[in-house]
This record gives C-alpha cells, structure tokens and sequence, in this order.
C-alpha cells in the first residue's frame, strides 16, 4: 500500500512538473491565443505562433523562462543557412529604468553587437514583456519569400548597461538552433554540427594545454634545475629535449586544429588568440630549428646561443599561459577545468620556487667550498714556499 502512494506521488510529480513545461498548456496574460507551439529544446524557451499560409504571415510569441533582468533574450529566422550568421533576430531585455526594449537586429557576423536594423522580411506589432523571470516577445512577420519551413536561433546573454552583451559560448547557447515546420510544427534541432565543432574546440583546448601550457613548463623545469645534481647530467637533458619535443609535436596538432575550426567559422575573429597562437608556432619552430644548430659547449658563440635558447624558451612558456586563459574565456567551460589549471600551475610553480631556493643553496655552498680550497692550496703553497727556503 505504501508503495503504491509511493509510486503515485511520483507519476504526480512528473505529471506537474511535465505540464508546467509544456507550452500547450500555457495561457497568456493578454488572453492572446496561439494554435500552435514548440516546446525549444534549450535555454528554457517556447514559441508559440498562428501561421496563415494564403498571405504567409505568422503572428508569434517567443518565451524564454528562467531568466533575469540583468539578461537579454532573442529569437531568430535565418532565411539563407543554419546557424547565427544572417540570421533576422528579434531583440528584447528590460532596460535599467525597467522600462522594456524590443527591437530587431540583423546578424551579419559573429561579432555583432546587435545593433539595431531592419529585417529581410517586415515585421509589426513588436512589443516585449518582463514578468516572473520570463520574458516575452510578441510579433507579427510576413514571410513573402520564405517556405512554411524556416531555420531558427534561439539566444540569451548578459547586459553591460543597457546593451547586450556576448553571450556564452559553450553548452545550450551553441545548440539552440534548428528548423521549424510552420504548418505541421516539427521542429528539429542542429545538434550534431554543433556537437561536432564544439568537441573540435575542446579537442583544440585540451591539445594546447597539456603541450604549451603543462609540459613546456616541466621541461624548463628539468633543464634549469636536473642539471645541479651532477648524477643527472646528462638524463636532464634527454629528460628537457624529449619533454619540449613531445610538447611541440602536440602542440602543432592543437594549432592546426585551431586553424581548421578558424577555416569553418567564417566571421568568427579571435584576433588576439589567433596572434599568440601563430607567434607561438613561430618561436617553437624556431627552438626546434636552434636545437638541431646548437654549438658544443667549449664553442664561442655558445654562450650567445644559451641566451637566445633560454630567453625564446621562457617567452614561449609565458605566451602560452596567457593564451590558455584566453582560450577559458573563449570556450567557456566549467569553472572546475580552469580552476585544475590553476592548480597545476600552483603545483608547478612551487616546485620550481622550492628548487630555485636549493639551487642557490648549492650554488654558494660550492662557491665556499671552492674558495676554501683554494686558500687551502694558497696556505700549503706557502708553507712548502717557506720550507724550501728553511732547507736553503
């Protein structure tokens, strides 16, 4: 018996939690009535919509729950491609004096401010609600040119002031697209594409990592600090050649992964990124190259040589780092990946500070005992001087 209330609670449970998601069961507060909707897949969205297919004319309402009023929310028609570039996007967030903004906006690259503009289809009656965390965009579009099935973008962000901002770039905010059946309703989703390129970039993310940003670090730390144990010469420098080689090798693999996702996103700059990025190809070719022409220790143009090496080497190390945190910004992952990078170089740099303290330790420690012997061989020298001259 107690199972069964048990059992019954839940299917409750799922029934309500069910309809409170379901947009055909949604009734609006200006009694508008819509003949269709589409529960949207992502990004706690709705559409609901009545389309007359004589004068291809749609009168819509895009809900999009769960959000803020630091937030803006938009919903769009693409009429060339899937995906944001050339779509027709319908604005709206609720401005700093409460008052609500609703504007359309044309996206013409994946830079875009959204700035406001007219559309390739007219558009009326366009007016947004705020209420609840639920925002609501109301419009009417006349589809002259465009067939019952359309592709559609769906988006939110933050606001900085009173204008939108970029918004995420990972997750739900790059999976929110697809096409819709005005007619029959179907929607469906471009999730494969999207997952495609988003492992692409995680791929991306993950190769440079560990090649610039964990191994270049730990080679330089087995070539600066190995070499003070005379036991480990000359490990240390198979240990640094193999660590930097293995890096370089991985970390080629990750940019030309860079430069085909740059090659596949068309009006996608990351200009900064991209810079270091190719900057940091160029000196680690050039390390390589440096490695194969560096000259035997008694050389004279070694000592020039080890300046170069080691100045390249630590500039490299530092890019690196730089691009990695540009990279979190770019792919917007979980806070925890960040946070373990963070902590590997932590782990990093206290070890290299532990060793540097011991490496100065040894260094004066056999600087005294070099200068003791050599007053001891002063002081034997002068007493064998003296003792000669006692014998004469």
């Amino acid at each position: 018996m107690l199972r069964a209330v048990l059992v019954s609670c839940v299917l409750f449970s799922l029934y309500l939690s069910a309809n409170a998601q379901s947009c055909a069961k949604y009734n609006f507060a200006s009694n508008q009535v819509f003949s269709s909707c589409s529960d949207l897949p992502y990004l706690n969205s709705f559409l609901h919509w009545n389309y007359e297919s004589s004068s291809k004319t749609v009168r819509m309402a895009y809900r999009h729950s769960g959000v803020t009023a630091s937030k803006w929310v938009a919903w769009a028609i693409n009429p060339r491609s899937q995906g944001m570039v050339g779509a027709q996007a319908l604005i709206a967030f609720q401005k700093s004096d409460g008052t609500m903004r609703a504007y359309t906006a044309p996206i013409t690259t994946y830079q875009t401010q959204l700035q406001e503009g007219d559309l390739s289809f007219p558009v009326s009656d366009l007016s947004a609600v705020y209420s609840k965390n639920e925002i609501i965009i109301f419009a009417t579009l006349k589809l002259d040119n465009l067939s019952s099935t359309v592709n559609q973008v769906w988006q939110d962000g933050p606001l900085s002031g009173d204008a939108p901002a970029m918004h995420p770039t990972s997750g739900s905010n790059v999976r929110s697209a697809g096409t819709l059946n005005l007619l029959s309703g179907e929607s469906r989703t471009t999730q494969g594409s999207s997952n495609s390129k988003t492992k692409k970039r995680n791929i991306h993310g993950v190769l440079n990592a560990v090649s610039w940003g964990i191994l270049m670090p730990i080679g330089a730390v087995f070539a600066r600090y190995l070499r003070v144990f005379p036991s480990a010469d000359p490990a240390w420098f198979y240990l640094h050649a193999t660590c930097q080689t293995s890096a370089y090798i991985i970390g080629v693999a990750g940019w030309a992964t860079g430069i085909q996702l740059g090659s596949e996103s068309p009006g996608v700059q990351y200009t900064s990124h991209r810079t270091i990025g190719i900057v940091l190809f160029c000196l680690g070719t050039l390390q390589v190259f440096a490695l194969l022409l560096r000259p035997k220790r008694e050389h004279k143009y070694r000592f020039y040589w080890n300046i170069y090496h080691h100045s390249v080497g630590y500039a490299v190390i530092v890019l690196s780092i730089i691009n990695i945190f540009k990279g979190f910004d770019i792919l917007n992952p979980e806070n925890k990946w960040e946070r373990a990078y963070i902590g590997i170089l932590v782990v990093l740099a206290f070890i290299a500070a532990a060793l540097e303290a011991y490496t100065w330790y040894v260094f004066v420690k056999r600087k005294k005992s070099a200068a003791s012997q050599k007053m001891s061989n002063g002081v034997n020298g002068t007493n064998r001087h003296n003792g000669n001259e006692a014998r004469v």
